[in-house]
């Protein structure tokens, strides 16, 4: 008679852990989705970073005889290379002699920030030329991964980044 107790206590014990794991379950999802898309922004985040880098490095390499023109369209493309892994693309243009260029930073057809390259005296140095290029992305309206409820409030409002490099 004492097995059959046993038996009758381990199916008690078996909807006790079913109720614990349905109360776990979303907390330890919203761990897991909160952390994919905290870890994807970071990393989009470092894009960014890399984008405006490269931008301003190929505006400030390029020959002392290329047009301003070309040196932002230069600053463009590197900007656009860097980021199209994440399917966003700076749409600023330049033409001719033209000192700066802004557009929008866009994703999918949809603008969801702006992208400005400059080139203009170097806050340091007044007497030499700097390439500047700033990148912001509104990513509170603009996230590029769909955020799970209640992450939204830690992932900032917007992500923006401004790199400059003397010119040649």
């Amino acid at each position: 008679m004492s097995g059959g107790g046993k038996r009758q206590q381990r199916r008690t014990d078996g909807g006790a852990a079913a109720v614990e794991f349905a109360l776990i379950v979303p907390v330890l999802l919203l761990l897991t989705f909160g952390l994919i898309n905290y870890g994807y922004m970071l990393s989009y985040r470092q894009g960014l970073s890399q984008g405006a880098a490269e931008g301003a490095r190929a505006a400030a390499v390029a020959l002392p005889s290329t047009t301003s023109g070309a040196k932002l369209t230069a600053a463009v493309n590197a900007v656009n290379e860097s980021l199209g892994s994440y399917g966003v693309s700076c749409a600023a243009t330049a033409a001719g002699a033209a000192t700066s260029a802004s557009g929008a930073l866009r994703r999918d057809s949809a603008d969801v920030g702006t992208c400005t390259v400059t080139i203009a005296a170097c806050q340091q140095t007044p007497t030499a030329s700097c390439a500047r290029v700033s990148l912001v992305h509104e990513y509170a309206a603009h996230p590029l991964i769909p955020s799970v409820p209640g992450v939204g409030l830690v992932l900032p409002d917007e992500l923006s980044y401004t790199a400059a490099a003397e010119v040649s």
